[in-house]
């Protein structure tokens, strides 16, 4: 296979075809006047990209693969893979892109890196898998770059089965740290979207959201310790299931997104892989009583693996069903007991609320490679439909970019007393942006699903789709996501519930955090990377 420059995933996977005039048909009927030319991304040799302003020291150019200068190499690590990433790439506006890119095969040859960067002034952009929607991966600034990607540290170095924890290196992919966990019958259970093309260590660093609705949701209450090199030292927590010592070792660099140091290895904790699993989705007629019922499964105890909500905009366009008041995904898997009795328990709390649930599926057998199954997601019918569609979302998302349309997504999280008005206010927004900037070219259209719940509120995930004008692109979106962000910070959202900051959401995040943390941070930032060199401008720290 092979990674896209310019876009979402392998080259071979991209939306075209049948498929891509099946997308466009759809999107046609909604928006029938729009134009829908595709535009090509022009090749990675005809960006014109300016020589290196740097090259490394002799000792560090003389290691077989170290360093490249290839262009493909550095428009490939220019930028993230939000929509700007891809409209920019398809424009060939690469202007940031890294002088080099670094890939060290040791925490030793890191190091190394590390120093050299520190001594010439030469900014250090870490980079896993490179699925940054937030701009964590671009060298956004004036000044040498490089761009160093972990991806050869890439190994399960050690397993402790009798704690059910394993020494993990961070620049390992998804997909093949499942493969080196699955012969000792564990997993990490893991799974974002993006979990074929990101790293732990990416995961780590923007303290992503996985697989687990309820309980398990954030890569944080994974970690056992991490060990992380900055350029004064290395930082190593010790292992421990719990402890009370002081502010933690670990919580600083969890969504510190390589600005105070570069996370090599971690401690992880495991599961045996699940082999009860049933589930079922769970159609209502009113959003108001499918939110109620989300709330009391999320505050029940029950602790499903999967409890997603989506509103009928996103149960129509993403999984062909339509609906009053959308569709519950509810899933329950253990590797220890049978779950029928908790699924039954969430049918009736769902069903006190008006909901109708589908026929459940499950089974009891050995855990599937992906943790992916359908029997995880909630059956095999509008739930199997959209896990189908959810994993072919970026892809599509870029075949609808090469045509001038905006698709977008804002997630946040709220507690449960908050989320009508929050709600009220995003969708205003959303609305009134794209009305403002898209004028005549059309409306455009909201979308809601809840990806994860809590007892105290709900983590509720947007997506944005209207027509754009190709030239007009950035600048349009640039409003909506505004308007949006805006109203997120000013109805008692969280600028980002798994995202990460990056430099997109910087501004909102400012106007999060308090004054005293952003003192104290920036403080770790001056002691921990005293020449500036790391991710400058992430966080609002550097650059």
């Amino acid at each position: 296979m092979t990674r896209s420059w310019w876009g979402w995933g392998n080259v071979e996977d991209a939306v075209t075809g049948a498929e891509a005039d099946a997308l466009v048909a759809r999107v046609s009927a909604l928006l029938p006047t729009h134009d829908f030319t595709a535009h090509e991304a022009p090749e990675a040799r005809d960006l014109g990209l300016p020589a290196p302003r740097v090259q490394v020291p002799a000792s560090l150019a003389a290691l077989p693969g170290l360093a490249s200068d290839d262009v493909t190499d550095r428009a490939g690590h220019a930028h993230g893979k939000a929509y700007r990433d891809v409209v920019r790439n398809l424009a060939g506006d690469v202007r940031h892109a890294p002088d080099l890119v670094l890939r060290p095969r040791t925490e030793a040859q890191l190091g190394d890196c590390l120093d050299w960067a520190a001594g010439a002034g030469v900014a250090v952009v870490p980079y896993g898998g490179g699925t940054s929607v937030v701009g964590g991966v671009e060298p956004r600034f004036e000044g040498p770059s490089v761009s160093v990607d972990l991806g050869a540290l890439d190994q399960v170095l050690e397993i402790d089965r009798t704690s059910r924890a394993a020494r993990i290196q961070a620049g390992v992919l998804g997909p093949h740290l499942e493969d080196q966990l699955r012969p000792y019958g564990l997993t990490l259970r893991h799974f974002p979207q993006s979990f074929e093309f990101s790293t732990l260590g990416g995961w780590l660093a923007t303290r992503a959201g996985g697989h687990y609705a309820t309980v398990l949701t954030h890569i944080d209450d994974l970690v056992e310790s991490l060990r992380v090199l900055t350029p004064v030292g290395v930082s190593e927590s010790r292992r421990l299931p719990g402890s009370g010592a002081g502010p933690s070792h670990d919580r600083l660099f969890l969504g510190s997104e390589g600005t105070l140091g570069i996370i090599t290895e971690a401690w992880m904790r495991l599961q045996d892989r699940p082999r009860f699993q049933r589930g079922v989705s769970v159609q209502f007629d009113d959003f108001d009583s499918a939110v109620a019922a989300t709330r009391a499964i999320a505050q029940s105890g029950l602790n499903p693996s999967n409890c997603r909500l989506l509103d009928p905009m996103e149960a129509l366009l993403n999984a062909g069903t339509a609906t009053g008041g959308g569709i519950l995904v509810l899933a329950f898997e253990s590797a220890d007991h049978p779950v029928d009795a908790w699924l039954d328990r969430a049918l009736e709390l769902v069903r006190d609320h008006g909901g109708r649930p589908g026929q459940p599926s499950g089974r009891e057998s050995a855990a599937q490679d992906s943790g992916q199954d359908a029997a995880a997601d909630g059956g095999q019918d509008a739930a199997g439909a959209w896990r189908s569609s959810f994993l072919r979302m970026p892809y599509q998302r870029d075949a609808v970019a090469r045509r001038s349309i905006i698709a977008e997504t804002f997630e946040t999280a709220c507690t449960w007393d908050r989320f009508g008005e929050l709600h009220a206010a995003i969708t205003a927004a959303a609305n009134e942006a794209m009305a403002r900037v898209c004028g005549d070219l059309g409306p455009g259209l909201v979308t809601c699903r809840f990806t994860h719940v809590y007892p105290d509120g709900p983590a509720p995930y947007y997506g944005i789709y209207a027509p754009g004008r190709w030239g007009s692109l950035l600048p349009m979106w640039d409003d909506i996501k505004a308007g949006v962000s805006e109203a997120i910070i000013a109805h008692g959202g969280t600028i980002t519930h798994h995202h990460a900051v990056g430099r997109d959401h910087e501004p909102w995040y400012r106007r999060q955090r308090s004054e005293p943390f952003g003192t104290a941070l920036a403080a770790a930032k001056r002691a921990l990377d005293p020449a500036g060199v790391l991710n400058p401008g992430v966080l609002g720290l550097g650059g």
